[in-house]
């Protein structure tokens, strides 16, 4: 499970500042190796579905459930960034699609196919 912490500034009226914490469990990252993610439901228009705590071995095609609702993995992204000669992960994003939309694109690109 993932825990937030929210902090922010303001630096004037128009112009506020948010920082965003995420930690998963200690005991939930040493027992199964969850890591966070940030997940992003890729239907247009994209929605953003926050940082939350999987396991590392994840892979397209696998069903996930967040908030009750089920999706489907369209993506899995690691991103690295060079820091003093080395590269180290800078962000871990979750490409999903609500199931049904995901069984239906397979349906529709079966059809492509066929024609």
């Amino acid at each position: 499970m993932a825990m937030a912490s929210w902090s922010s500034a303001i630096y004037s009226e128009r112009q506020v500042m948010l920082q965003v914490q995420v930690f998963c469990r200690k005991k939930d990252r040493n027992r199964d190796n969850f890591h966070p993610y940030k997940v992003i439901e890729i239907t247009p228009p994209p929605r953003n579905l926050g940082i939350r705590c999987f396991p590392s071995n994840l892979q397209c095609g696998e069903s996930v459930t967040i908030e009750g609702q089920a999706y489907t993995i369209s993506a899995v992204t690691h991103r690295y960034q060079l820091r003093k000669g080395k590269y180290e992960p800078s962000e871990k994003r979750l490409d999903v699609l609500s199931t049904g939309r995901y069984i239906l694109n397979l349906y529709l690109e079966s059809l492509l196919e066929q024609s």
